[in-house]
């Protein structure tokens, strides 16, 4: 007896369901596998590359940091102790210069004078610290 069957105007066959395996030259597809894995050997060595290198620029970017930050100790230190180091006194100068800049500037676009008229960006309260530490200096000379 023929076990097949028939529905909806179709005959189907018992046996296995989907798509027959294609007939493929297994050393062809050896080959496709062996190329697939050199690419992905080759993707994974880009991406620890591309990783090492993130991390040895992270890592010199913390470096400078924390020198700048020991740096920063040193100055706070001196200024506790009454010391003011060359590096903030160049910076206030140089803050002072450009304020004297900026006003004038300002007086001539603006047509006014205003002499106490304060551009500090930075935080007023080490502005004022920096400025006593400064009248202090003068002082004990």
């Amino acid at each position: 007896m023929d076990d097949s069957k028939v529905v909806g105007g179709k005959v189907k066959k018992p046996g296995k369901r989907g798509r027959k395996p294609a007939k493929i030259d297994l050393k062809a597809k050896l080959e496709r596998s062996r190329q697939s894995a050199r690419e992905c050997r080759a993707r994974k060595k880009l991406r620890y590359q591309y990783l090492e290198e993130l991390v040895s620029s992270r890592e010199r970017a913390i470096c400078a940091l924390r020198e700048e930050l020991e740096m920063y100790k040193q100055w706070c230190m001196a200024m506790d102790q009454g010391k003011i180091p060359s590096e903030i006194k160049a910076l206030l100068t140089g803050e002072e210069q450009s304020k004297s800049q900026q006003n004038s500037s300002r007086h001539t676009k603006a047509g006014k004078t205003d002499a106490n008229s304060n551009s500090c960006e930075c935080n007023p309260w080490e502005s004022l610290y920096l400025e006593e530490c400064l009248q202090g200096e003068d002082r004990i000379k």
